[in-house]
């Protein structure tokens, strides 16, 4: 849902490694212009319109638009005909909710069927440089993008952690002129955060209700949408009073009241649940999990295939619950609410273009009828953000279309079979695209070695006197500064260890508030340099001993496989030496052929923290 999104600590948004650009080089624009002067017909398909089914229809695309829809046409002498039989025929799809770190965010998206995307934050110079290749003809292998650009949040809230400098709003900003100043930058519309992270367990700064209320004012005074990342129940039902044009995200702390639905409606609200990252959130993304799609996975990078696997961690005190938001869904159906789907890709479990089906899947479980989820996913996303030129197959509309075998209004996994994709009228090269995913994938997965030394198990006792290690580049601090934190770690080897050994490691420092998701303590690198990967896939269990001032600590695995983001378990450091045992597997299911570091540490809430570790090691046996 989102208020988590970070991109390296805590698997929010991975450090998305575009080793490879898949896809064949994007065409000229003389190319596109040339394909898109011919005629494409698509003759008997079945045809979802963006908010009806057509049986049976003949569609006629000229010059990357739909020159007419209709059972009695026929095509032009010089036309490209496809016969339909058997096939469904959709408008593009518009996924309602994402970020794009970049190019490949929008490729990936286009060869998945999503012609558009709604990004809710992204870097200036990101957004510049793609709007600039889509208006250049530049862009053809990208999907189409309207943004949000820089989002509006509170000094140190959610959105200041993904290591570029942002404006903030302050509570002596004037309103108006920092609104403005997004509008400037090109903010297609206003994308605020009114969320402090307590419904995750989770705090940090945000925005006041009053000032809430002036963002979505100023907004509207300048004619642009203004809409509202939520965290909570509570927080949904603010925006929705303070104005706002729709939500975000639906919530997973609380059970909405009976009248949450109508509450919605009556404000003219509309809402983006984005199930498939609450999904995740509340533990439950493997259940549905198109990783091993058929349909899909052979046009997923290696990096795609990290991001799906990766998970939220579990925190203490965080009562997340699935099946509030399908409640809160069902009641938005009921009250005629416009609901839209969108992803928050690429948030753990997600990936752009190929999560909008599984979007999809999970709208129809929470209670819309498959054309319903359609026109959540097309016809209503392209009304509610205003964009007339697409979202529906009717003359004069972009040719945005996807193209599936079987009808997806009786499966809406159907929407997964894909038998081909247009931009403008111009095809996708799918095929293409496919290959260049599977030579990645083979030349990521190659053999990682098995790091010399670490054959005994034993990673560290610290019996002399040094924090070395037996094998590895050994131990180092880690703390957010990488992320702007100002949180602080130190450790050294003490005298007197478990069971009466000699000495020990101990790790010290302060998480400092600032940041919603902060870190401090140190972390051993198994590889022959810090962040190379180690074939540990031997070792099947993490032992080590632990004392401390009785806090909760994390465990963090990092592999090259999770896109390095990090599985996460916890412990408590006590009063007394206590040996603790980890199955390499319980951490996301990782089976150690690629660990690249396992850190010792505390995460928020913020405070001083002292305990020490022993005798840390990894071992062949269960």
């Amino acid at each position: 849902m989102s208020a988590g999104k970070r991109r390296l600590l805590d698997g929010l948004f991975p450090i998305l490694l575009s080793v490879v650009l898949l896809g064949r080089p994007d065409s000229t624009k003389a190319a596109a212009e040339e394909e898109k002067a011919g005629v494409l017909v698509f003759q008997n398909a079945r045809v979802f319109d963006g908010t009806r089914l057509l049986p049976r229809a003949t569609v006629v695309v000229r010059s990357g638009k739909i020159e007419a829809v209709g059972t009695d046409i026929k095509p032009p002498a010089d036309a490209k005909v496809i016969d339909c039989s058997g096939k469904t025929l959709l408008p593009g799809l518009i996924d309602a909710h994402t970020h794009v770190w970049g190019r490949e965010s929008l490729r990936s998206a286009l060869v998945f069927g999503v012609t558009t995307e709604l990004d809710m934050f992204a870097s200036q110079e990101t957004v510049d440089a793609i709007r600039n290749d889509l208006a250049n003809g530049a862009g053809a292998e990208l999907a189409d993008l309207r943004s949000a650009v820089t989002l509006v949040t509170a000094p140190g809230g959610h959105g200041t952690e993904y290591g570029f400098e942002i404006p903030t709003l302050t509570a002596t900003n004037d309103v108006q002129a920092f609104v403005d100043a997004r509008i400037k930058e090109g903010s297609d519309y206003i994308k605020i955060v009114y969320d402090d992270g307590k419904a995750l367990g989770m705090s940090f700064p945000t925005l006041s209700k009053a000032t809430l209320q002036s963002v979505v004012a100023a907004a509207h005074k300048r004619g642009k949408l203004a809409v509202v990342h939520i965290g909570s129940y509570d927080g949904a039902l603010d925006a929705v009073e303070a104005g706002a044009d729709g939500l975000m995200h639906l919530f997973v702390d609380k059970k909405p009241e009976s009248t949450f639905g109508r509450f919605l409606a009556d404000h003219h609200a509309f809402a983006v649940p984005t199930l498939t990252v609450l999904h995740n959130v509340c533990g439950q993304g493997k259940e549905l999990s198109i990783i091993d799609d058929p349909s899909l996975s052979p046009y997923f990078s290696s990096v795609d295939t990290k991001q799906l696997k990766m998970t939220f961690p579990t925190r203490l005190g965080t009562a997340a619950t699935y099946g509030v938001a399908e409640e809160a869904v069902r009641q938005l159906k009921a009250a005629r609410v416009p609901i839209l789907a969108g992803t928050d890709a690429p948030n753990p479990g997600t990936t752009h273009g190929a999560s909008l089906h599984e979007e999809l899947e999970l709208l129809v479980r929470a209670g819309l009828t498959s054309a319903e989820a359609l026109t959540a996913a097309t016809a209503e996303p392209a009304r509610c953000f205003k964009l007339g030129d697409r979202g529906r197959i009717e003359t004069g509309k972009r040719a945005d279309l996807l193209l599936v075998d079987g009808d997806p209004l009786a499966d809406i996994k159907r929407t997964r079979k894909i038998a081909g994709v247009w931009k403008l009228g111009v095809p996708v090269d799918r095929e293409a695209y496919r290959k260049a995913a599977e030579s990645q994938r083979t030349e990521s997965n190659a053999e990682v070695p098995v790091p010399p030394g670490s054959e005994g198990g034993m990673v560290s006792d610290f019996e002399q006197g040094k924090p070395s290690a037996l094998f590895g580049a050994g131990w180092q601090v880690s703390t957010d500064n990488l992320r702007g934190g100002s949180s602080t770690a130190e450790y050294r080897v003490v005298v007197g260890g478990a069971q009466k050994s000699k000495g020990s490691l101990e790790i010290e420092g302060e998480v400092k508030p600032g940041l919603p998701y902060a870190w401090a303590g140190a972390i051993f690198y198994p590889g022959a340099a810090p962040m190379a990967p180690a074939n540990l896939s031997k070792k099947k269990t993490l032992t080590f001993w632990a004392k401390g001032d009785g806090r909760t600590y994390n465990i963090m695995l990092f592999a090259a496989s999770r896109g390095y983001a990090p599985a996460v378990r916890t412990f408590v450091a006590g009063a007394e030496w206590k040996q603790l045992r980890f199955q390499i597997s319980d951490f996301d299911g990782l089976d150690g052929h690629d660990l690249i570091g396992i850190f010792f540490g505390a995460g928020l809430p913020a405070g001083k923290f002292k305990f020490q570790i022993d005798e840390v090691g990894l071992r062949n046996s269960q």
